[in-house]
Order: C-alpha cells, then sequence, then structure tokens
C-alpha cells in the first residue's frame, strides 16, 4: 500500500499544475511527401511521461526513432534516440496549447525540436548550426487512424 501511495504521489508530481500540457501532441501522425512517409505516434502523458516513435520510409530512405518527454526536476526534457545514434535529451524552453520549443544548445545537430499543432495538422522542425552553418528540418504532418499509410484513401501524397 505505502509503495502505490508513493507511486501516486510521484505521479501526481510529474503532472502537477507547472509542467504545461503537451497532450495535443498525442495521436498517429502522417506525412507524405515527396515519396516519402513518415508516421509518427505519441501517447497521451501519463505518470509523467509521453512515448513516441517515428519510423520513415521511402525509395531511398528507412530510419526509426524512438523518443519520450518526461517529467524531470528540471522540467520536461524531450530524449530521442534515432536508429544507430546515440539518445540526446532537449529541455523544453517554451510550451502550451499547440506548441513546443524544447533545445539543448550544446548538441551538435539538432539543437532545437519543435513541435506546431493547428487542427489536424502538426508541424515537426529540428534546426541547429551556427552561422552559415545552419540548418533546418521540417515534416508536415496531418492525423490520420492508426497505422494509416501513405497512398490510402485519404492520405495526401
Amino acid at each position: 500500500m505505502l509503495i502505490m501511495m508513493a507511486a501516486a504521489l510521484a505521479a501526481a508530481q510529474a503532472d502537477g499544475p507547472e509542467q504545461p500540457d503537451l497532450d495535443w501532441l498525442a495521436g498517429y501522425w502522417l506525412s507524405c511527401e515527396d515519396g516519402v512517409e513518415v508516421a509518427e505516434t505519441w501517447s497521451a502523458r501519463r505518470g509523467g511521461i509521453m512515448l513516441g516513435t517515428s519510423i520513415t520510409v521511402g525509395d531511398d530512405a528507412f530510419s526509426w526513432e524512438q523518443m519520450r518527454i518526461e517529467a524531470e526536476p528540471e522540467g520536461l526534457v524531450f530524449h530521442a534516440q534515432p536508429r544507430g545514434q546515440a539518445p540526446a535529451a532537449f529541455r523544453l524552453a517554451r510550451g502550451g496549447p499547440n506548441e513546443a520549443v524544447f533545445e539543448n544548445p550544446a548538441h551538435d545537430f539538432p539543437q532545437r525540436v519543435i513541435y506546431r499543432r493547428d487542427g489536424d495538422r502538426l508541424t515537426g522542425r529540428i534546426e541547429g548550426g551556427s552561422g552559415s552553418r545552419a540548418q533546418a528540418v521540417e515534416w508536415h504532418y496531418r492525423s490520420a487512424p492508426l497505422n494509416a499509410r501513405c497512398g490510402e484513401r485519404g492520405q495526401s501524397q
């Protein structure tokens, strides 16, 4: 019983009012651009954590990534581990209803991970570098039924 109470207290603290609500990110998101399919899935926050996965498939592309957004003592932290790379952590710089910006200035690339939602559309963007070497990559997703694929009825190409 004591363990259950401690777990409930930890979950309540992790989901406390000081943490912005990022549940608007939860869902299945699909991007169908230039012959490349990117599917990103996010859980709603439970016990102070949101879990995410991403898979990219195309003629010359295949990759995946495991992600999580976790309540930690310093605030919300986005953890990403792309296929074949070391994990990286990015602290929430600002977040609110429909936008979250995570930063790690010490990371090589990216240094910023940004999500913005507008209705059934989600934009994911990574940025980084310095001076003339600044770079950015952006994905444009639409909300889709779980496990939908590009080219299925109702999905844009």
